[in-house]
């Protein structure tokens, strides 16, 4: 029996929707989605400001989606245990990371990492900026950014700077001080902000870069006095100290917090979670528990977020080579 002929139409028919065949089921994919519980991977422990706001996020979407969204910590490594989990996982949106700016500093401070953050994790929504603080022991005799970097600069080896640990905003915030005006400051790490601000109102080192959260009540008591804001902006929790930046222009150090997932993730489902965060993010009551523990609301689109994980790499990047840095 004779074979019958496909007219040219029908072949190109034919051709066209098996090549719509993966964008349907994607955009079929997303419709659905989700349709079992979701995974947030935190590289921190329980009870952390990132796991608080990786739980609130969680909360949210699980309300908006009608899926439970659950937090899992995996501590260790700076985060990088964490991040190496979602690379691993498959790229359907039921594995996400709770991104940070440790994973920027990381990709030049570790020498070797299972994984590259940049190419092996897809920005999905960043959730917050979160500014430090630069505050002093109230003796401490500059009163002004650039009296602090002039003494720092006229009195080499008596000047320390805490921070939260190796790697963390404050370190680095603190090696670009350094790096922008050959102030001479020796980097105190702490595991924590908590110990590092004992030790400022003890004397025992002049200067912790920390956030708003853990030094305000001290800050409100007398016991520190606030320098500076790391920050582009002002804070309108401590309004009359100005920023870094005023005197010193180009200088901004901020952590951030976001959500990734695996590269490959469908773009509907990244787009559609992109859409939940950023409605939670313009919610009143969402943004000023954010605001409680010092992080200022970002909702930036996927690209957006994307740019920033760029920036932010490619500058501390240059920070920890030039402070020499290596991890913990």
């Amino acid at each position: 029996m004779a074979k019958a002929k496909l007219s040219r139409r029908t072949c190109l028919y034919l051709a066209a929707s098996a090549a719509a065949l993966p964008a349907m089921t994607h955009l079929a994919w997303a419709q659905t989605y989700p349709s079992r519980p979701v995974r947030i991977i935190c590289g921190f422990v329980p009870g952390s400001a990132p796991d608080i706001v990786a739980r609130l996020m969680a909360q949210w979407l699980s309300e908006r989606l009608g899926q439970q969204f659950v937090v899992e910590n995996r501590s260790g490594g700076a985060s990088n245990i964490a991040t190496e989990a979602v690379v691993r996982a498959p790229p359907d949106g039921y594995t996400l990371l709770l991104a940070t700016s440790s994973n920027s500093v990381n990709a030049t401070l570790f020498e070797k990492l299972g994984f590259n953050f940049i190419q092996d994790i897809t920005p999905v929504a960043s959730i917050t900026l979160t500014p430090h603080v630069m505050a002093l022991n109230p003796s401490f005799p500059a009163t002004t950014v650039p009296e602090f970097i002039a003494y720092a600069k006229g009195n080499p080896g008596k000047v320390s700077f805490g921070s939260a640990g190796i790697g963390s905003p404050g370190h680095v915030g603190g090696e670009l001080l350094k790096m922008m005006t050959g102030a001479s400051m020796q980097h105190v790490p702490y595991r924590g902000a908590p110990p590092a601000l004992t030790d400022v109102v003890g004397g025992q080192v002049q200067v912790a870069i920390v956030t708003t959260a853990a030094s305000i009540e001290l800050i409100k008591s007398g016991r520190l006095r606030p320098l500076a804001i790391t920050s582009s902006a002002r804070l309108e929790i401590l309004p009359g100290i100005s920023t870094v930046g005023e005197f010193l222009p180009g200088y901004e150090a901020s952590g951030w917090l976001g959500i990734g997932a695996p590269r490959n993730t469908p773009a509907e489902i990244v787009d559609k979670l992109n859409n939940e965060i950023n409605a939670g993010l313009a919610d009143p009551r969402l943004k000023a528990r954010l605001a409680e523990l010092g992080g200022t609301a970002l909702a930036l689109s996927p690209a957006g977020f994307g740019k920033l994980i760029l920036d932010e790499t490619d500058k501390w990047g240059r920070v920890v080579k030039f402070a020499a840095m290596k991890p913990e």
